[in-house]
């Protein structure tokens, strides 16, 4: 099994890198996750000449924008190396399908970094100078924080998109035909669905307008609007949909006793008493009795490695 390519934070690998020497090595990340992802670690402060040890930086606002500059010294300004080091990397990043980042980083964090103001007053809604550049570039590249995956929803979805995306680029993208993006909208589409009912249905009038005179920028719209679609975390709702969905495909195969089963199992998903992996095992049990090549062509039954157990949690 060939690993999918993932940048990360060389901190949450054990790296001695941080500021004190330590590191922040994360047990989910080295251990399931090293099992289908190869990692790739990045640290910008090391990347730009600062050591180990080495004097804390934070973000401050300023008339110029926000800086990264020393806790201690103000004066001890890195903003530029910083983002220059993070371009460097862009070719790099450019063969990965994904980003794990270090949470409240000023150089790695996503999300909620703290920017202090001339009060010295902290205000969490910033992001680290190297992600900023790395989402400003690779819009479509999922990246999240090693924190937030310890939410089961947050997780799953992280992880389902970096291998929808995974499979776009090294699947689809370098020979893309007409016939190739709408195939790949049929296998995905009840994953869309289980995300966001209104947007899966636009997803597929983009795709209805590939023709091969404009291929090239309505796979570039379509892709944009699939990765923008798949941040939306899949909700119980949704999934309640999908499933009655896919039940409708078993219809004429399912005696009495079998409809009520699944009616039974899709009420206890939907009340949150079980598990989605049930309604799903049992899905998959009629399918292997009664095969449905639309069904089996489809993503959203198993969507990446049980061996995750991403919808024992959700």
């Amino acid at each position: 099994m060939l690993k999918i390519p993932v940048g990360i934070s060389a901190c949450l690998m054990g790296e001695k890198v941080r500021h004190n020497g330590g590191h922040k090595r994360d047990a989910y990340i080295n251990g399931t996750l090293s099992t289908y992802f190869s990692f790739h670690g990045f640290c910008p402060e090391v990347g730009i000449g600062l050591g180990i040890p080495r004097p804390a930086i934070r973000l401050v606002a300023s008339d110029g924008g926000v800086r990264a500059v020393g806790s201690r010294d103000s004066e001890f300004d890195v903003t530029e190396a910083l983002e220059d080091y993070s371009r460097q990397q862009f070719p790099l990043i450019e063969q990965y399908s994904g980003m794990i980042v270090k949470r409240a980083s000023p150089s790695c964090g996503m999300e909620r970094v703290k920017i202090y103001n001339d009060k010295n007053m902290p205000h969490p809604d910033g992001t680290g100078i190297f992600t900023r550049e790395i989402m400003a570039r690779f819009p479509l590249l999922p990246v999240e924080e090693e924190g937030r995956l310890g939410d089961p929803g947050l997780r799953e979805n992280f992880i389902q998109r970096v291998f929808i995306y995974h499979r776009w680029r090294t699947e689809y993208a370098p020979e893309l035909s007409v016939t190739k993006l709408t195939d790949f909208h049929a296998r995905h589409k009840l994953i869309f669905m289980s995300h966001d009912q209104d947007r899966s249905r636009e997803l597929g009038r983009i795709a209805a307008k590939a023709r091969s005179e404009n291929l090239e920028s309505v796979a570039a719209e379509y892709i944009a609007f699939v990765m923008a679609t798949l941040k939306k975390v899949a909700t119980r709702k949704n999934h309640m949909n999908v499933l009655q969905h896919i039940q409708g495909y078993l219809k004429r195969q399912l005696d009495s006793d079998d409809k009520q089963e699944l009616v039974d199992v899709f009420e206890r998903y939907r009340c949150g008493e079980i598990p989605l992996i049930v309604p799903i095992t049992l899905l998959k049990h009629h399918f292997r009795k009664a095969p449905d090549e639309y069904i089996e062509q489809s993503w959203y039954l198993s969507p990446y490695p049980e061996q995750l157990k991403l919808r024992n949690l959700v």
